[in-house]
C-alpha cells in the first residue's frame, strides 16, 4: 500500500472508531478509491496513561506505544497521528524513534485555537487528571501566549466521571453531564472557547453536539489535517514537505 499514514490508537477504543468515522466520512467520495489509505493500529492494551503519570511505578504506556511505532515505521508510512492527548507526554520520545513525521496532535489543535480566535486571551481546558497533572494543555497554551482555564475543584471530578465511569467503562456518552460541564466552564469561569483535551471528550463532542458552547475539539481538527496532507501526497507532493506547515 503506497500514500497512507498511520494512526497510533486504542487509547481508548471507541474514541478511536470516532475518529475513524470522521476520516471516512469527512472525505469526498463518488467510489470506493476515494477513501484515504490508513493503518489503525487499535493498541487496546496500552497501559492508562494518567495512571503511570501520576504514579511512575504502575505500567509504563511508553513501552507499548514505542514497540507500535517501531513496527509501523517499517512500513513507511507518510506520517503519524495519536489520537489520545494524555500520550503526547511522551511525543518527543516517541517521534525521536523514527524519520517518519509525527504530528503533534496538541500543539495543532492549540494553534488553531489561536488562529480562530485570534481576540480570546483564555480558553478552558478540560482533560484526564493525568494531561491536567503535567501541564501537558498548560504549557502549550503557555507557550503560544494564552492562559489556561482549569475551572474550579469541581470540574475534574466531573469529568473523570464522564471519561472513564461513563465513556470507557460502559461505552455510553453523558450528554447531559458533558453539557453540564461546558456551561459551569463558560458560565462560571468566563471561557468563551473550550478545548477538549481528551478523546473520549471529543466522543462526547461527536454524540452530544447540541448545545451553544464553542469548543476545540483536537481529535475532529487532527482528521481533518490528516485529509488535507494525504490528498496533497496523494497527488504527487513529498510527504515531509506537505506536514511541514503543521509541525509547530
Amino acid at each position: 500500500m503506497r500514500n497512507f499514514f498511520t494512526i497510533l490508537g486504542g487509547m481508548g477504543t471507541i474514541a478511536t472508531e470516532s475518529l475513524a468515522r470522521q476520516l471516512n466520512h469527512r472525505i469526498k467520495i463518488t467510489k470506493d478509491q476515494d477513501y484515504l489509505n490508513y493503518v489503525l493500529v487499535n493498541d487496546a492494551q496500552v497501559p492508562d496513561r494518567t495512571a503511570y503519570i501520576k504514579d511512575h511505578s504502575k505500567p509504563n504506556f511508553f513501552i507499548n506505544l514505542r514497540e507500535d511505532v517501531l513496527q509501523q515505521a517499517q512500513l513507511g508510512p507518510d506520517f503519524f497521528i495519536m489520537p489520545c492527548n494524555t500520550a503526547h507526554y511522551f511525543y518527543d520520545d516517541l517521534a525521536g524513534l523514527t524519520d517518519v513525521p509525527f504530528l503533534h496532535m496538541m500543539r495543532i489543535a492549540v494553534h488553531r485555537f489561536v488562529e480562530e480566535y485570534p481576540n480570546e486571551q483564555k480558553i478552558g481546558v478540560i482533560a484526564t487528571e493525568g494531561s491536567i497533572y503535567d501541564h501537558l494543555y498548560v504549557d502549550e497554551i503557555t507557550a503560544v501566549g494564552r492562559q489556561a482555564e482549569l475551572g474550579g475543584p469541581e470540574i475534574q471530578p466531573m469529568v473523570t466521571e464522564l471519561i472513564y465511569t461513563n465513556i470507557k467503562q460502559k461505552g455510553v456518552v453523558d450528554a447531559e453531564l458533558y453539557h453540564s460541564i461546558l456551561r459551569k466552564m463558560h458560565d462560571e469561569y468566563g471561557c468563551n472557547v473550550i478545548l477538549l483535551g481528551c478523546t473520549e471528550l471529543s466522543l462526547a463532542q461527536e454524540k452530544a453536539p447540541d448545545h451553544p458552547y464553542k469548543v476545540i475539539d483536537p481529535q475532529s481538527i487532527i482528521a481533518d489535517v490528516a485529509i488535507e496532507l494525504e490528498l496533497k501526497i496523494r497527488v504527487g507532493m513529498d510527504p515531509k514537505e506537505a506536514v511541514k506547515k503543521y509541525l509547530y
